[in-house]
């Protein structure tokens, strides 16, 4: 099989058919991604502007205000008034995953569309409740998940749709970090009720969502444990590991870790060949794309891309251009789903099914 098909014009945008279009963005939360990355995204992208700034500090705002140069800035319970509404046809909801089902709901009845960070929320009700409030406005309701606009990432499902590594049987995916060296002990992050969970909610959902999309399935059933080996990590899954079947008999083999040497991979093996991806979680992936079938080995490093400016872009052509959104309500639902039924199987020590 030829594979350079697959690496020319590597950052293509298949998902686009749009040529212009605006969208007006109101950034709801002032934490460190939304001001690092996910302004400048907007910033830099195609068819998105920040207008609108929510928070509840003036101080962080002011700052923000002058360098992305953003006229509007209102606290959160003006928001929830309408305030500003005028001056926005969307929000970024940034806030950590306890707060997600309000900002969207109100969103909703403001008749805004929803770009909400993932984890959708914190339980399967919440994001089922929020996915209910976006559907019956008639808004789009978009999680978060930055990889699948990844052009490692699509490329790579490409290849496996087209069966280049023949029928997928195993899936490895991991991500870990040290959560204590870029967070303090009182992080929300290790507070379960505005969490939702530790490792397994915030970093596993990151090797679980791209599974699916991979393999363009859901799992059936998971299997799960969970570590945690005392204070700051007592009340949430220090550690985490999980394994996914897959109908047809492919299964995935994942790890989550809020207290380990950072580090990323995602492997996917086929009867025929595999494909491997270094670093793909991290939120600067290295594009090194190393694909193996028969006695060939190759390895391709392609141009990078800022993913979450092509989030942003992708979110924005939801809107205009309408149709399917891959990344929607529903999709960041059924990880929830999968989340839970883990937490489950980690409590119980049995493999649960997942419900569909």
């Amino acid at each position: 099989m030829d594979l350079d098909g697959y690496f020319e014009a590597f950052t293509r945008r298949d998902w686009l058919a749009i040529e212009e279009g605006h969208v007006r963005i109101a950034v709801i939360g002032l934490g460190g991604f939304a001001r690092n990355r996910a302004l400048p995204a907007i910033r830099d992208g195609r068819f998105c502007e920040t207008t609108v700034l929510v928070s509840g500090s003036p101080e962080k705002a002011e700052g923000v205000t002058s360098e992305f140069g953003i006229e509007r800035v209102i606290d959160y319970e003006a928001f929830h008034d309408g305030d500003a509404s005028e001056a926005y046809d969307a929000v970024y909801v940034a806030t950590p995953p306890a707060f997600h089902e309000e900002y969207a709901k109100t969103a909703a009845r403001l008749e805004k569309h929803v770009l909400c960070e993932k984890p959708l929320a914190t339980d399967v009700s919440g994001a089922e409740r929020m996915v209910e409030a976006c559907a019956e406005a008639g808004v789009v309701l978009m999680t978060a998940y930055r990889l699948r606009t990844e052009p490692s990432i699509r490329r790579m499902r490409e290849m496996i749709a087209d069966g280049a590594i023949g029928e997928p049987v195993q899936v490895h995916g991991g991500f870990s970090t040290r959560l204590l060296d870029h967070a303090d002990s009182d992080s929300w992050r290790l507070d379960p009720e505005v969490a939702g969970g530790g490792a397994l909610m915030d970093l596993g959902v990151y090797p679980l969502n791209t599974v699916r999309f991979l393999l363009g399935v859901d799992p059936e059933t998971v299997q799960a444990t969970t570590h945690s080996s005392g204070p700051p990590f007592d009340r949430v899954d220090e550690h985490a590991a999980f394994q996914l079947a897959f109908p047809e008999g492919a299964s995935a083999s994942c790890t989550a870790s809020f207290d380990a040497h950072p580090d990323s991979r995602l492997q996917v093996l086929g009867t025929d060949g595999q494909l491997l991806i270094r670093e793909p979680f991290g939120g600067d992936v290295s594009q090194e794309l190393v694909v193996e079938r028969g006695e060939s080995h190759t390895e391709y490093t392609g141009t990078p891309v800022d993913e979450v400016r092509e989030e942003f872009d992708y979110f924005a052509h939801c809107i205009i251009a309408g149709g399917d959104c891959e990344t929607d309500g529903e999709d960041g639902l059924a990880d929830l789903r999968a989340i839970e039924a883990a937490y489950e199987s980690a409590e119980t020590g049995e493999r649960v099914e997942i419900n569909p």
